[in-house]
């Protein structure tokens, strides 16, 4: 017969660990509501930096201008920036962009190139450290909501690489939102700079709840082009302007590839936590029909000791 003790500790225990899952769950979303957020006070900066970008280039036209951060050159080695998590219980979502890290640094060798890693997360950095990876610089315990100022120090650590001629392409893998059941991780070309790739085009994800459920939605917001005027006369050479720029242009990349990373993680454990909460749940329902028969049979049995006791005396 079971022992009604231990299955009244063992409710008790998961009836405990389904209140940290929740709370654990709620936290998250709180979390990515302020990357939301810290993403919205971001894009004004982000959209003036385009606007001037895109007027120097219809003045200079950036394929007639050298610069050293659009320099291309012969490949030899590449830098690989990882972006992963400090801490797990968020799924899939640390070795789903490890294992992206990882297919890439395969490609690149079979191409006969050299690759050095730049990790950011601990997950990352314990994982390559493990297998003597080439790892070049590794950041640890960033803020769970990413800053300007540390992505400024990344990209610092990165300009390093480029201008030293250390690396001669620089590559950013990291996981991009997509919704709170899906994140997908992706390989983007971050240094030399390609003119064409500075897009009009950004997008926003926004946490919302529907029928007491929280869900994404993405929107696209596009940045309006325009020229300077024909008669405008710079203090400075424009292209000592655009060298100027360019370094901020690539910390506001790397600073939304942390925030896309930071919310995609928090999405993971949001949904991971949601898991463990439904799990304790139907767990806790098992057990408690397994408690209710053993207690049942229990007293059966002492109603039958009782029934036949008083037979026994009569």
């Amino acid at each position: 017969m079971p022992n009604l003790k231990a299955i009244r500790d063992r409710i008790s225990s998961v009836k405990n660990t389904k209140k940290i899952t929740e709370a654990m769950r709620l936290v998250a979303a709180a979390r990515v509501r302020r990357a939301q957020e810290q993403v919205t006070s971001t894009r004004p900066f982000a959209d003036r930096l385009a606007q001037v970008l895109f007027g120097l280039q219809s003045r200079l036209g950036f394929e007639d201008v050298d610069l050293p951060l659009m320099k291309k050159r012969e490949v030899s080695t590449v830098g690989l920036l990882v972006i992963s998590g400090d801490r797990g219980l968020c799924g899939g979502y640390n070795t789903n962009v490890i294992k992206r890290a990882e297919n890439r640094a395969k490609e690149l060798q079979s191409e006969g190139l050299n690759y050095k890693y730049v990790l950011v997360g601990r997950k990352a950095s314990q994982y390559f450290q493990r297998r003597e990876q080439p790892i070049e610089k590794s950041y640890m315990g960033l803020e769970q909501i990413p800053t300007a100022s540390e992505a400024s120090d990344i990209a610092d650590e990165l300009l390093s690489l480029f201008l030293s001629e250390e690396v001669d392409r620089i590559e950013l893998v990291y996981t991009k939102f997509v919704s709170l059941v899906s994140s997908r991780p992706v390989v983007q070309t971050l240094l030399p700079l390609d003119p064409k790739g500075l897009s009009a085009e950004d997008e926003f994800f926004r946490l919302t709840t529907r029928g007491g459920e929280f869900e994404v939605e993405r929107e696209k917001v596009t940045t309006q082009k325009r020229d300077f005027p024909r008669d405008m006369i710079f203090e400075q050479d424009p292209v000592q302007i655009l060298d100027s720029l360019l370094p901020l242009y690539l910390s506001n990349q790397l600073l939304r590839a942390l925030q896309e990373s930071a919310a995609s993680e928090l999405a993971a454990r949001m949904t991971a936590m949601s898991s463990a909460s439904d799990n304790a749940a139907e767990l806790m329902k098992s057990l408690s029909l397994s408690y209710n028969k053993a207690r049942q049979a229990a007293i059966t049995q002492e109603i039958l000791e009782v029934v036949g006791g008083a037979q026994a005396l009569g």
